[in-house]
This record gives C-alpha cells, structure tokens and sequence, in this order.
C-alpha cells in the first residue's frame, strides 16, 4: 500500500543505487574487452547476456521492411503522428549561426553546426521503447546529424521488435545493430569492426548501461546517465483521485525502482488515492513491478498549503510533475525545478511519453535543479569566431598584455607585444 505521511517527514532526498562495486568492475571488465577484441567480445558478451547467438549484428533492409509489414496499420499511423509532432517541437529550438561587425572591423560570432555521428541506445527486456527511438533519433535529425547510429538488445531469436525498427525507419536513423548493454556502448564508444565509434551516446538503458556511459564520458560525449522514472502529481482537493492513481501508476509500472509521488493540501484526497491506487493495481498485467515500486518509492506527502506543496515539489526537482489544481498556470511560475511539467486534468503524463512533441528523454534523481530534457542542443556543437582588426588591437593591446603579465604568462603577452611593435614602427 502506498503510504500517507505528513510533510515533516518527508524527505525529498531520494536515495537510488548508483551501482555496487561488483557491477561497476564487470561493467569495467566489459569495457576493455571490447576496446580490446571488438566483434568477438561484442558477439561473446551478447551472447551470454542475451543467450543468443548472433551471425550479423547489423539489421538488413530486408528486416526492416519485414518489420513494417508485421507491425499493425494502427500502430504504424500513431508513431508516423507522433514523429510529426515530435519533429514539430524540436524544429523550433534551432538555433542560427551568427556574426557581428562592429565598426571598428572586428568580427565576433558563433558558428553551430551539427554531430557528425550519433549513437543511440534503446532499451530492451522487459518491453519494447519504439516512442525511446522517436525521442532520441527525431532531434538528432532535426539538427543535421547525418549518421545516426542505433543499437537495441536482440530477443531470444535474434530480432529486434518491428515496431522499434518501424520507428527507426521513420525516424531517420542509419544504422541499426542487434546489440545492448554495456557491451552496445563499449562498441559505439570505441568502434569495432563492423561498429564505426560516435562522437555522442544518447538513450536510456539499465545500471550497466547507465555505468557504461559514465565510464566512456570524456571519450565521447552523453546525454545523462539516466536513473528509475519518477512522477510527482501537485493536487488539490479538486483532483480527480482516479486520475491521480492512474497517472501514479502509469510510472510504477516502468521499474521496481520508480517513484510515484503524490502532493497535496488535502488529506481527504490522500485517503481516497490511496484506496484507489490499491484497486487499480490490482487489474494490472505489470503488477508485481507497480507493487514494488508504489511499496519501496511510492508515498503521498500531506501538506498544510499549496505552497508547502511547491516548495517540496521543488526539492524534489522531478523527471515528471503533474499539476492538478485549480488555475495551474497561476502557479507556474513558482515551479523552479522539474523536467518535465504537465498542467490541467487532461495532460496525464503518458501524453508527453508518447505524443504531444516535447521531448521524454529527461533529467531524474534530483538533476532537474541543473539539467534539462534531451533536446537540439544536445546534437549541435559550436564555434567561437574571432576576427579582431589592427584598430581593436592597437587600441586594447595594452591591456590584454597586463593581463597576461598578471597571471606570469610572459609568452601570451609578448605575442600581442611583436604586433604592436610591428604597427607602431
């Protein structure tokens, strides 16, 4: 049952494993035997973890055009419409390079052009993520990427979902391989013989694959090392507590590990969800999984007032924050954390999840105070430009000298010093 307690003992520090010392060696041990064998550790390892034996990791044309023929029509046209809206929404976060002149002749400016290559991971196991494949491959594509580079866990047969590889198709993505875990990222990381390295991973995944991505952060680029979904409902007395638990258990169900949390004024409406959660998890085919979750993670924090509520909602800084209350963009304004934000009764999370455009690849653990959701950005790198004329130079010469006198750095001053040496006779 999920439990009821009063804001003065609550605490919004959430305590999730980061990996104990035994996965984070194998996690290790994986790693280098990869950058040190390639395909035959990738093949090993894939065949040990996901017990089954794989001829060619790379997916053919064949199988993705087999992959669309088996996946349904409905199906099919919900992912093409959410890709367009997908697509839509990350269109408006380009950004132009650009210069300035000024009229002395100098040139400053910025100049933004995309990755080259991009790698990204889409879970597998317990359910197959073709909106994960939307979510991550749509921006890369919108920013100009031209090689995007996917790789999923195969099945016990080899294949990988059709509607994951259906996604893929539409999303744009180049290559595709039957790879997961911490072996998948070892390979995009350092390359191998059949897998060209990337210059940026991308994609949740497990511990070993949150682990992985850590390890060879430096060498290339991540996004975030994901953590356990999470959801907190801000809810009034007005709140529908049939919504509240279904949107609570709509992110139980991901993991044994994710957070359901409910805030709200109202101990009537704590009472009633709790009881409404407890009959909705029974009629639930992931059960055990929600169960586990709303017992471990889940919990409903009493408040004394809405503001209370946000200032607990804003320790927390969740992945995902309903708010169900009366004018909710009345308070938006005082949300200062969380990554993404839903407001009114009908924008339930899954809507963000799978099709309303914003991105669902998101900051977890509290990382909300200091990051943001996978977007544009991520797949752009940018240039500083500099053209600075004989006028600005002979003008702030000086100062750029003493400066760099100040910090003992003779050299830096002395290559400004010859030039001005040189224009002044």
């Amino acid at each position: 049952m999920i439990k009821i307690v009063k804001a003065e003992n609550f605490s919004t520090k959430r305590d999730v494993e980061t990996g104990t010392d035994a996965q984070r060696q194998a996690v290790l041990d994986i790693l280098q035997a990869v950058k040190k064998d390639g395909d035959v550790a990738v093949l090993g390892f894939t065949e040990k973890f996901d017990q089954v034996r794989i001829e060619d990791m790379k997916v053919s044309e064949e199988e993705i055009a087999e992959a669309i023929s088996e996946s349904s029509e409905e199906v099919l046209m919900a992912l093409k419409e959410a890709a367009e809206n997908i697509r839509r929404f990350h269109e408006k976060q380009a950004r132009q390079s650009w210069v300035e002149t000024s009229e002395t002749g100098t040139m400053l400016g910025q100049l933004i052009r995309p990755l080259k290559r991009v790698g990204i991971y889409v879970p597998g196991g317990r359910a197959a993520y073709p909106s994960s494949v939307l979510m991550n491959a749509i921006p890369a594509k919108v920013a100009g990427v031209k090689e995007i580079v996917m790789v999923t866990p195969p099945n016990k047969q080899g294949r990988i979902d059709p509607r994951v590889l259906a996604a893929a198709k539409m999303a744009g993505v180049t290559e595709i391989y039957k790879v997961g875990g911490a072996q998948a990222i070892a390979a995009l990381a350092y390359g191998t013989e059949t897998i060209g390295s990337v210059d940026k991973i991308v994609g949740p995944g497990n511990i070993y694959v949150a682990l992985a991505k850590r390890e060879v952060f430096g060498l290339v680029d991540i996004d975030m090392v994901a953590g356990p979904s999470e959801i907190v409902v801000l809810a009034d007395e007005l709140a529908d507590p049939t919504y509240v638990a279904a949107d609570l258990l709509s992110q139980a169900e991901h993991d044994p590990m994710a957070s359901a949390v409910l805030v709200t004024p109202s101990p009537e409406l704590a009472e009633k969800v709790q009881i409404e959660v407890e009959k909705q998890l029974a009629e639930l085919p992931r059960r055990e999984i929600a169960e586990a979750s709303i017992r471990d993670y889940g919990a409903i924090c009493v408040v004394e007032d809405l503001q209370q509520g946000i200032n607990v909602v804003n320790g927390l800084a969740p992945e995902h924050l309903e708010l169900m209350i009366e004018n909710p963009f009345e308070h938006l304004g005082k949300i200062e954390n969380a990554g993404a934000i839903f407001l009114g009764e009908y924008s339930s999370e899954p809507v963000g999840d799978y099709f309303a455009g914003p991105n669902h690849v998101l900051p977890t653990n509290g990382t909300a105070r200091f990051s943001s959701p996978l977007n544009l950005d991520d797949f752009i790198k940018k240039s500083s430009l500099i053209s600075y004329s004989k006028t600005d130079l002979l003008k702030h010469g000086p100062k750029m000298i003493a400066l760099a006198e100040s910090e003992g750095l003779t050299a830096h001053g002395r290559a400004i010093e010859f030039r001005l040496k040189k224009e002044r006779g």
